[in-house]
C-alpha cells in the first residue's frame, strides 16, 4: 500500500504515456487475478490498462483498491468529433458521455463533451457520432474511469490529446483488440505488411501518436494533483454500470 498517493492517473496504453513515464518505478502488483504493472512517482501512481470501458474500469478498480487515491484522472488519445480540433490538441471537457447507456458526469471546469464509445469509430462513423451527440472528441475508456470514481466517491478528472481528426481514417483496429484491452501488435504488423494500402495512413499515425503523447506528456508534467482537485467532479448526473 502506498498511503501518500494523492493522483492515480489511467490511460489506456504505454504509448499514450510514455514520454511522461520513462524515468518513472516500474512496479508490478496483483489484484482480483491479474498483474499490473503501475509506475510510480513522487506521490502519484500511474497505470495503462487496456483499451476499452472493460479494461478501463478493472485498471481503474486497481488502482482505487491498492493505491486509495484522493483523485483518479482519465487520460490518453482522442478522436476529434469538431473540425477545429487538431492532433496535439489537449481536451478537457466539461461533461464526460457514455454511448452504452447515456449517463454523464459533468465536471466543473472544461468545455465541450467527450464520448465514450466501444469501438474505434471510422471517419464516417465519426460524423455521424458527432450529430448524434453533439460531442467534440470520442475516446474509449474515461466513463469506465468515470463510474469507479463515482462509486468509491473520489474526485474524477480527465484530459485528452488528440491523436487523429475528423477526417482520418483510423485502419480496422477493433478486431485486433484482445479481451483484456490488449492492442494486438504483431499480429496486426503481419496483416498490415501485407497491405501496402495502409503503408501510408499507418506511417502517419505513428507521426501523430508520436506528436499527442509529447503534448500530453507535457501538460500532465506541468499539473499538480492540487490543480486538478479544482477541475475535477465526483457527482455523475444518470446511472453507471
Amino acid at each position: 500500500m502506498t498511503p501518500t498517493t494523492k493522483l492515480a492517473i489511467i490511460a489506456a496504453l504505454e504509448r499514450e504515456v510514455r514520454p511522461l513515464i520513462k524515468n518513472w518505478t516500474r512496479i508490478p502488483r496483483d489484484h482480483e487475478g491479474r498483474t499490473f504493472t503501475f509506475f510510480e512517482h513522487a506521490g502519484t501512481v500511474l497505470l495503462c490498462g487496456g483499451i476499452g470501458m472493460q479494461a478501463a474500469r478493472r485498471a481503474a478498480e486497481a488502482a482505487i483498491a491498492l493505491y486509495h487515491p484522493a483523485i483518479i484522472h482519465s487520460v490518453g488519445f482522442a478522436g476529434a468529433l469538431d473540425s477545429t480540433l487538431q492532433v496535439g490538441d489537449l481536451f478537457s471537457p466539461s461533461i464526460v458521455l457514455d454511448a452504452r447507456d447515456g449517463s454523464r458526469t459533468q465536471l466543473p471546469s472544461g468545455e465541450g463533451t467527450l464520448l465514450s464509445f466501444m469501438n474505434v469509430a471510422s471517419s464516417a462513423q465519426k460524423s455521424k457520432l458527432a450529430q448524434a451527440y453533439a460531442a467534440q472528441a470520442i475516446d474509449m475508456e474515461a466513463a469506465a474511469v468515470a463510474a469507479s470514481a463515482a462509486a468509491h466517491g473520489i474526485s474524477f478528472a480527465v484530459t485528452k490529446v488528440i491523436s487523429d481528426d475528423l477526417n482520418f481514417e483510423m485502419p480496422n483496429l477493433s478486431s485486433y483488440i484482445n479481451h483484456e484491452g490488449q492492442f494486438k501488435t504483431m499480429n496486426f504488423v503481419l496483416f498490415a505488411t501485407l497491405r501496402p494500402c495502409l503503408w501510408k495512413r499507418l506511417f502517419v499515425l505513428a507521426g501523430t501518436s508520436r506528436r499527442a503523447s509529447r503534448a500530453l506528456a507535457a501538460h500532465l508534467q506541468s499539473s499538480s494533483p492540487e490543480s486538478l482537485a479544482t477541475a475535477s467532479s465526483a457527482l455523475p448526473t444518470g446511472g453507471h454500470r
